[in-house]
């Protein structure tokens, strides 16, 4: 199978990349504009693979697009480019404007007049895969309620009005044009290779240069925790096998407070590294002012997909954190120019001019 994955020079879109290219039957052409969390670093292991290629190229330039996959006769195109920092979009909230709804916007043009010059097998076999978060639900109560394919929208923060926008665009393209596409909304995700502004990278690397750990408000707010290569797992059976115009939630079922995910990581970076002086990373743990609308708690409810699909998560919250931590202790080559970069700092506290 021939894939188009947009952002894939990004956290998850690395990840779904080097898993479709680990397969010699598919064609993988990764397409992302290289913006601040782009890093080519993150695909060294399948840059030189014949059935792997890179195209730098903005996914608002509907043309470049179309040409591409006419070029590359694409069956699947993956969409995951996005602006996607909270923080980022609370203090600079256009470049989440443009990119996650005239982007989408640009890219379904071009998918649609790509998918319209098709005939037969080729035109059937056509898929719009949109990934997106289950951010665009807004939060829960602490102690009730989780989100389902059904909840309503109700979006918090710039970044999850602008997903938003482009899942409703995405379903309009399907029940306006017939467009053949699915869906996908996930929780938190984290592993290996992700960039260094978002909670566990911070924490682990804040922790290894004797930082403060920074915390929001008290620490209470809960998210659900998804290993980055387990969902990479479940949006490739979405895109072989998901039911058109249908809408998959993919969760960890790892409900942890922030707090209690920070403790996490000082207790493993306890076992794997311990500070001199026989300290526990814990004592850096620093409660730093809330975020403006700060969501209480998200709680996805996965069971759809794994009955439709036969997809559920290989990795604990547990052993997930053990083999991410593990990973940044061994991978500073990557890291380290990121992290001295944005220099530990947690963003999102409104100075910005949005």
């Amino acid at each position: 199978m021939r894939f188009l994955v947009t952002g894939g020079a990004g956290f998850i879109g690395s990840a779904v990349c080097r898993r479709l290219a680990a397969d010699p039957g598919n064609r993988v052409v990764n397409v992302d504009a290289l913006t601040y969390a782009g890093n080519l670093a993150s695909l060294r292991s399948i840059e030189d693979q014949p059935n792997y290629r890179f195209v730098q190229a903005d996914i608002c330039n509907e043309d470049a697009i179309e040409a591409l996959l006419r070029d590359e006769q694409i069956d699947v195109l993956m969409h995951l480019a996005a602006e996607s920092h909270v923080d980022r979009s609370i203090d600079g909230p256009e470049a989440f404007i443009e990119t996650n709804i005239v982007g989408t916007f640009r890219l379904l043009k071009a998918a649609r007049a790509y998918w319209e010059s098709l005939d037969g097998e080729r035109r059937d076999r056509f898929r719009f895969h949109h990934v997106s978060t289950d951010e665009v639900f807004g939060d829960l109560p602490f102690d009730e309620g989780i989100f389902t394919e059904d909840t309503p929208y109700d979006p918090s923060s710039p970044y999850s009005a602008s997903k938003a926008a482009s899942d409703h665009l995405v379903r309009a393209w399907h029940r306006t044009y017939g467009l053949p596409v699915v869906m996908t909304n996930c929780s938190n995700n984290y592993g290996p290779f992700h960039f260094p502004e978002k909670l566990i990278p911070l924490v682990i690397l804040n922790a290894l240069d004797e930082k403060p750990l920074p915390v929001y408000g008290k620490g209470e707010n809960i998210r659900d925790w998804l290993y980055v290569e387990d969902h990479a797992a479940a949006l490739e059976a979405v895109a072989r096998n998901g039911r058109l115009g249908e809408s998959y939630n993919i969760g960890g079922r790892a409900e942890r407070r922030n707090i209690d995910v920070v403790r996490a990581i000082c207790e493993v970076l306890d076992e794997m590294k311990p500070r001199k002086g026989g300290d526990s990373y814990a004592r850096l743990i620093e409660m730093v002012t809330d975020r403006p609308g700060h969501d209480r708690r998200y709680a996805i409810d996965p069971g759809k997909i794994e009955t439709e699909l036969g997809w559920t998560a290989a990795h604990s919250f547990e052993t997930g954190l053990a083999a991410t931590v593990a990973w940044y202790l061994e991978s500073e080559w990557w890291w380290r120019p990121l992290h001295n970069r944005l220099a530990g700092q947690r963003l999102g506290t409104a100075g910005g001019r949005g």
